[in-house]
């Protein structure tokens, strides 16, 4: 099982390790999942997620082998853009999302999904063959900390001179500059909702201590504690994001997943293609919807079943309780007739049936 360059310092602050995406993670640590989602919401927290996977691409047709494999248009994007995008089999289930940054026009950068980075990879050399551009997996080559909260800017100022307002990175942009010291891309990105930025740089653990202790130092005012991957996942889901394994894998396509808005058919074809517009055209069987539960201390989990009355109408994806609302989330596919906002639905569980109302996403 891998290790990250924070590995030691998380077992030294009494981090409760679990395998995550073949590494050893912190799930979270002995405050709990609860102060760490109420920290990133209210203050600010740093998260190691250094299991992503990154991914170069470089060539004069780097553009055209991005736009065959991803979904989105990335002729949009400039030079310092960031697009969240996805990779597509044929059949037009979803082999991963993911963020497509461009640093050129011949140089881009894929940020893929940890637990997919074999298969992601596999898909990607698969088909480059006969596109002149050169691959490079740079997985094990970075390291990631994501510093998510509403102070996130100005602890992060205190180390960088290179300007973190909106003005100069945007939500969605990054830039290339020293940060503590050290080389980093400084990018405006995150998987919680709340102003972040995601720090990719390379070195070994004597940089990545470095790193982390300046951090701390600067934080210290901020009420600055490192959080697990427990209150990621609350966090994601209180803002609706899709979580890949659970709301998204292959047996799922991106109409249905609701990510028609970075599906763009009219960029010309790329894989999965055709099939996704024959769904979009002849509209989805079932849809991804969100739903409040109305029972106290009722947590829905993925794989539990969708009712309505007897008739069994859909699958929960993801589910927790929501520490900002109190109150238990979740997301889960629903045929049509319910995809609408205030149509009551029930959660099976225990040979019981839960109610739950759809409503419209984000929760919070």
């Amino acid at each position: 099982m891998k290790t990250t360059i924070f590995t030691e310092i998380h077992k030294s602050l009494g981090a409760k390790m679990v395998e995550f995406a073949g590494y050893t993670m912190p799930i979270q640590y002995p405050k709990g999942i609860i102060f760490e989602h109420k920290l990133v919401r209210e203050k600010v927290g740093v998260f190691d997620v250094s299991h992503m996977g990154e991914f170069e691409i470089l060539g004069t047709n780097a553009l055209n082998f991005v736009q065959k494999v991803t979904t989105n248009d990335a002729s949009k994007l400039s030079d310092g853009a960031i697009q969240y995008s996805a990779m597509c089999f044929e059949d037009g289930g979803i082999v991963d999302d993911l963020l497509v940054y461009r640093i050129n026009e011949n140089h881009y950068l894929f940020v893929v999904n940890g637990a997919n980075i074999d298969k992601d990879w596999d898909w990607c050399v698969k088909n480059s063959e006969g596109m002149n551009v050169e691959l490079r997996n740079s997985s094990d080559d970075y390291s990631l900390l994501a510093v998510q909260g509403p102070s996130s800017r100005e602890l992060l100022q205190q180390l960088t001179d290179i300007d973190l307002s909106d003005t100069e990175i945007p939500f969605y942009h990054f830039k290339f500059g020293k940060l503590a010291g050290y080389d980093m891309i400084i990018s405006r990105t995150g998987y919680t909702g709340e102003l972040g930025y995601e720090l990719y740089f390379k070195g070994d653990e004597s940089v990545g201590k470095d790193v982390w202790n300046k951090l701390f130092k600067a934080g210290n005012k901020f009420g600055l504690e490192a959080v697990g991957l427990g209150c990621r996942d609350t966090l994601r889901l209180e803002k609706g994001y899709c979580l890949y394994g659970n709301d998204i894998d292959q047996t799922t396509n991106p109409i249905e997943a609701g990510l028609g808005w970075i599906t763009k058919l009219n960029k010309g074809d790329f894989l999965g293609s055709k099939v996704i517009a024959e769904i979009k055209e002849n509209k989805p069987s079932r849809h991804l919807v969100g739903f409040i539960v109305s029972a106290d201390r009722f947590i829905p989990r993925h794989g539990y079943k969708i009712f309505s009355g007897e008739e069994e109408i859909g699958i929960v994806t993801s589910g927790n309780l929501s520490p900002s609302l109190n109150k238990s989330i979740g997301l889960g596919y629903v045929s049509p007739a319910f995809k609408t906002p205030s149509s009551v639905i029930q959660i099976e569980a225990r040979g019981k049936k839960f109610d739950a109302e759809v409503i419209k996403l984000p929760f919070l």
